[in-house]
């Protein structure tokens, strides 16, 4: 069984980017928009020579990152949903190119699950 909801999966399965969220050791903030994909109940990124990234740089460090995935579902009415993961990331190699691998401990998500109209409430649930 998936940490993601069935809608969530569908929802990050949708969705071309991501902002992806880094801190130095100092607590210094980056934050990058990035591709992704979901692989199991990971987030997976890459991109063209990520090695000289801020973000490479900063989980040489400290590996503790979030990410939002969002977007209107409509502007009028204005409905906004989305997902955040907070959780942490490795640097791993796949055929030869670095990768990151982002492990989720808290989904929040709004307005995914519950497609109400109006105010998204949001969800936040402890998955590790």
């Amino acid at each position: 069984m998936s940490i993601f909801t069935n809608a969530e999966i569908e929802y990050l399965k949708s969705q071309p980017l991501m902002r992806f969220a880094t801190s130095s050791a100092s607590g210094r903030p980056d934050i990058a928009p990035v591709v992704f994909e979901l692989e199991g109940d990971d987030i997976v990124t890459a991109g063209f020579d990520i090695t000289h990234t801020v973000r490479y740089r900063n989980l040489q460090t400290n590996p503790q990152v979030s990410v939002v995935i969002d977007d209107l579902a409509s502007t009028n009415p204005w409905s906004p949903r989305g997902i955040k993961i907070i959780g942490s990331a490795v640097i791993e190699l796949k055929d030869d190119a670095p990768r990151f691998r982002i492990t989720a401990d808290v989904i929040i998500s709004w307005a995914i699950n519950d497609t109400t109209p109006g105010i998204p409430k949001m969800e936040r649930r402890k998955v590790r």
